[in-house]
Formats: structure tokens, sequence, C-alpha cells
């Protein structure tokens, strides 16, 4: 078996974040911000999930490979959290960053980021740009930092190979051939099912003395990966003051009932995907969820899944909307 680390579980911080939209001292904004995040680790559940899968089918039992699932390096007052890490005996390791997108996903000519929702496109963070902050810290724990690496000469380090890899099911947008080759790492960002031949088409058109010169033995590769994984600090678990929140809500709030605040000048809420199955939630539905957080730990459901909710727990009350 080369798998040397699976992913953290990540419940524990949902429940932590859950926790804190039970607290009915939130304004409208800080829920949008703790669903916000509870919507983006149950996303990148999933997509990591998809990625582990097809790693583990081809590389699991094979020797010639290192597997490493969730990896959070905290080097040099940096922090790398790192979603699969793959080494072969010829000492490249594949830094993977997995992005799970139920509709897509858009780059541009500038090298921004967008994920598709309905009809519109939203802004978001560039995957490629996280993961070269990734590439850096590992860089600079390979060069000096406590991992003992094999030497030919001098010491011999593993070639960082960036790669964003996207959901299946999701489409990707590029930009066109001439402003796509002044992008940054776009040739870095593939379908999951495309890694395997990725890591393997690279492995071809590598030049086989090269080869020769950097294969190292199955013992190397594990040696590597197992510091890798002592050096794992694990996330610590969201607290209220990462959202501005004091460590116990206001005393006076807890006997007030949750009031959903008023958007005024004709502005709607945003629409979004339910925190439980992704489907699309319109403004009423995604209203009435927020305005009873009582009944549905303020996640934002759609319709079925407030229904089913209530179904689970009678006793919060129906569902009439």
């Amino acid at each position: 078996m080369t798998v040397f680390k699976i992913a953290d579980d990540k419940q524990p911080q949902v429940d932590a974040l859950l926790a804190l939209l039970a607290r009915p001292d939130l304004d409208r904004r800080t829920r949008k911000d703790i669903d916000d995040t509870i919507w983006a680790i149950r996303a990148g559940i999933a997509g990591e999930k998809q990625a582990a899968y097809e790693i583990d089918f081809h590389y699991a039992d094979r020797k010639s490979f290192a597997v490493i699932h969730d990896l959070r390096i905290v080097f040099n007052d940096r922090v790398a959290q790192i979603d699969h890490l793959i080494l072969n005996r010829i000492m490249d390791l594949w830094v993977c960053e997995t992005k799970s997108f139920k509709e897509g996903v858009k780059i541009d000519a500038r090298g921004e980021w967008y994920r598709y929702g309905g009809r519109r496109a939203y802004g978001m963070p560039s995957p490629t740009a996280q993961n070269r902050n990734h590439v850096a810290v590992l860089d600079d724990l390979f060069a000096h930092g406590p991992i003992s690496l094999p030497r030919r000469v001098v010491k011999l380090r593993p070639t960082l190979v960036p790669v964003v890899l996207v959901s299946n099911g999701a489409r990707i947008d590029r930009p066109g051939v001439r402003a796509a080759a002044q992008v940054k790492d776009l040739d870095s960002v593939i379908k999951i099912e495309k890694l395997v031949e990725t890591i393997e088409s690279r492995f071809d058109e590598r030049n086989p003395i090269g080869v020769i010169a950097r294969l190292v033995g199955e013992e190397t590769i594990t040696t590597i990966a197992k510091q890798l994984v002592e050096l794992h600090q694990p996330a610590p678990l969201d607290g209220p003051s990462r959202f501005g929140l004091p460590e116990h809500g206001d005393a006076s709030a807890l006997s007030r009932p949750f009031v959903l605040p008023a958007i005024g000048g004709g502005a709607r809420l945003p629409r979004r995907g339910c925190a439980s199955c992704g489907a699309e939630v319109s403004e009423k539905v995604a209203s009435y969820s927020l305005a009873h957080p009582e009944r549905f730990g303020g996640s934002i459901l759609c319709w079925e899944c407030q229904r089913k909710s209530q179904q689970s727990h009678p006793s919060r009350g129906s569902v009439n909307h």
C-alpha cells in the first residue's frame, strides 16, 4: 500500500460552523459568511473524494509511487493546505489542488477565475495562484527544512509539478488560443479523469538519461512521504473570532427571535446552492431558511430538503411557503 495518509475528517469543522449558525446574535452578513464557508467545505469534500478515488485506483498498489491526501504544512510562518501529493521514483512530486464545481468554471484572458451559477458567473480566487503558494512552501521546506533527501553529489530535491483538478462533470471555459499563451499555469488546469494520463505523458516525454540520473529506490520515496506526513498539522476549528464574533453570544439576544433583515433599494438576496444537496435555491426559499434558523440549523436549504428536515424533526414545525 503506497497511500501514506488519507483525508482528515471534516465533519468536526462543519459541526463547529453549524453551532455558530445557531447563535441568534448573528447579522445577515455574518450568517451568510458562515453558510458560505460550510458550503465550500462540503463542496471541497466532494471534489477531494472524487480525486482521491481516481488517484488511489491507479496508484494505491504501485510501490513506485507514494500518495498523500490532505496534507497541511506550516513552515517559516507560511501554510500550505495541499489536497493531494503524488511522488514517483524519478522525484516528480505532483501538487494537486482540487476544485468541485456543479456547473463549471471560466478562466479569462487575464487569468481571473469565475464559477458558473445559474445564468451568471461569480468571481472567485484563482486556484492556480493558490497552488503556486503551496508549491512555494514545499520548495522552501525541501531547501531549508528537516526533510532528509537523497544525494547525487548535491541534494536531489523533488521536481514540483502543480496541477489544478476540476470535477469531471463541470465545464472549463478557457480563453482563446492567443490569450491562453499569456495566462500563467493554464495548462495545469485539467479534469480529474485526465490526471493519470497527464502524469504518464510527462514520464514518456522525459529524456531517458535524465530519468536514470534522478531514479531513486522505493525506500527513498517511502521515507520522504513519511517525513511529510509527520509534519502534518490539522487545521484548527473555525471559532467565533474568525467571523469577528465574541466568544459567547450576546446574552440579551438569546431571548430574541431571529428576524431576516430587510434589504432596501430593491436589492435581492443572491441565488445560491442548497447546503444539503447543492440545488439552486430561489430568493423566497432562501429567505425562509434564514428566517427560521431554529428549524434548519441556520443553513440555506432548498424546498425539498426543508421538507425532509421537517419530516426528520417534526417538532420543529411545518414548511409552508
